[in-house]
């Protein structure tokens, strides 16, 4: 099974290997956004994922 790269690219590992993700819906289109929600899609979604599917996708990179 292929991996989906596009969504690969919103992951990033931290120190303590904490898989976060950048939120979608950031690119454009956002003046019509209310404050609030452009504030919140500021902040990254930690994900939780089983040691399996960690390791699977450390060595996917």
């Amino acid at each position: 099974m292929k991996p989906n790269k596009s969504y690969l690219k919103r992951l990033r590992l931290t120190r303590n290997g904490k898989l976060v993700a950048r939120k979608p819906g950031q690119n454009h289109f956002n003046a019509k956004e209310s404050s609030s929600a452009r504030t919140n899609k500021r902040h990254a979604a930690k994900l939780v994922m089983k040691t399996a599917d960690r390791a699977r996708f450390l060595a996917g990179q």
